[in-house]
């Protein structure tokens, strides 16, 4: 199987991954969605605009891969009506989700609506990317590369600039499990 290399700025090192290969059985789609219904997930929101209006998405795809320099990535399904104007953006802004911005969450996710009708919401950066000032947490980032995978693309953010507040620290981090929305705290702690 071939491979293509893809660097990441600032790396001194190359990742070989493979490209999008014809589909060779395995999984079917049902019992692999099954498969992970049980593996819970930080609720995030991504936001941009490539210059023809504001678009943001929940994802639940979201996670940090390098410190050195500070890199995430998130999945962005091809179906997704937001993955157009992502796909084409510079930058983005991925907002990390405390249980109490539920209404986020669920704003994002709901398709054929104006997502971004409600001007209380949301505000522009002074650099123009779209954001959510109620998010405890944002991280705004360059995309450095996308990768076809399957359906979807997979994208790599430089983070450049954050928010966090001082709330960040004292709310429950929002989590999607099973098809519901959950949140973690004292009360989910395991003792060992």
């Amino acid at each position: 199987m071939s491979t293509q290399k893809l660097a990441f700025p600032d790396s001194t090192t190359d990742t070989e991954v493979s490209p999008a290969v014809e589909p060779f059985g395995g999984l079917s789609a049902a019992d692999f969605k099954l498969a992970f219904r049980n593996h819970p997930a930080g609720v995030a929101v991504i936001t941009a605009d490539a210059g023809d209006g504001p678009v943001g998405l929940t994802a639940t795809s979201v996670f940090s891969v390098s410190a050195e320099p500070p890199l995430l990535v998130f999945s962005l399904s091809d179906l997704s009506s937001s993955a157009p104007t992502i796909n084409r953006a510079d930058t983005v802004v991925v907002h990390l989700l405390g249980s109490d911005q539920l209404r986020i969450a669920q704003l994002c996710a709901t398709s054929g609506i104006d997502r971004f009708a409600d001007t209380t919401l949301w505000d522009r950066l002074d650099t123009g990317e779209p954001y959510f000032p109620g998010a405890h947490a944002w991280i705004r980032g360059r995309v450095i590369n996308r990768m076809s995978a399957g359906s979807s693309t997979v994208v790599a953010v430089h983070a450049l600039d954050a928010e966090i507040t001082e709330d960040a620290a004292a709310s429950a981090p929002l989590v999607y499990h099973n098809r519901s929305w959950h949140h973690l705290g004292e009360h989910s702690t395991i003792t060992t």
